[in-house]
């Protein structure tokens, strides 16, 4: 049996990562008693989802990063994907590699994966160019996203901002309400839709009933980070029930 250990870095109000990853780790066990995952978190302070937390958060995680290393886990996630897109251009390699090297100072480096690098990825597995995306933020914080994923050569065709700040509101949205979002959004001309550019917004639940009802690929932050994980590990990114980017490079 293989063992792996992964380490999270999760903001202080985050209360969706560690239910989603661990959920989706837990399907990959079933279709292999070979494989087996324990996950490790350590917290960042975060309340309010503005761009000065955010830089904050940022800067703070590199401690974060120094006590995963303690626990000599075997790759580490950085999933909050508008923090990273915010430092701009590029940000997603470079926090890597910052969280890489303080990992590596604490004296265990190990692979580092940050949820936009992840979305960035994932998009590109799917060979999406056209995408519609839902996100929990202000107008303008989810006008970064766009921005970040363009790039990337990804056109974001359609944006819907819910408009909450308020980080732990945010894990209180219920599933349900993307799926009726996702039922107005127009996806006539796009390769694939976000159904959640946040992994604090729940959605791992509604991703195989929208992409069933949209009739296109279905993609969120935590799935993304799930696939790049598995992936950068080896092992390979199939999930059951969520969504096409980890349906496994296997016909089942």
């Amino acid at each position: 049996m293989s063992g792996y250990r992964i380490g999270l870095v999760v903001p202080s109000s985050n209360t969706t990562m560690e239910t989603e990853i661990p959920a989706m780790l837990r399907r990959r066990e079933t279709v292999d008693p070979t494989v087996h995952f324990t996950t490790h978190a350590s917290r960042v302070r975060l309340h309010q989802v503005t761009p000065d937390e955010l830089a904050r958060m940022n800067r703070s995680a590199v401690r974060c990063a120094a006590e995963l290393a303690d626990a000599r886990c075997d790759v580490l996630a950085y999933a909050c994907l508008v923090a990273v897109m915010c430092e701009g251009p590029g940000a997603h390699e470079r926090a890597e590699q910052r969280l890489g090297r303080a990992a590596g100072r604490a004296g265990h480096g190990m692979p580092v994966v940050t949820s936009a690098g992840a979305l960035v990825a994932g998009l590109r597995a799917l060979g999406a160019r056209r995408v519609a995306l839902i996100a929990p933020y202000l107008p303008p914080l989810t006008a970064t996203v766009a921005g970040y994923l363009a790039g990337h050569g990804v056109l974001v065709t359609e944006a819907v901002s819910l408009s909450e700040p308020d980080n732990v509101a945010v894990g209180r949205i219920p599933t349900q309400r993307l799926v009726e979002l996702a039922d107005r959004l127009d996806v006539t001309d796009v390769d694939a839709v976000v159904l959640s550019a946040c992994v604090q917004l729940p959605s791992l639940a509604a991703v195989p009933q929208v992409e069933a009802r949209l009739g296109r690929p279905v993609l969120t932050a935590a799935t993304a980070t799930v696939h790049q994980l598995l992936t950068g590990l080896g092992v390979e990114p199939y999930v059951p029930d969520a969504g096409r980017l980890l349906a496994g490079a296997t016909p089942r």
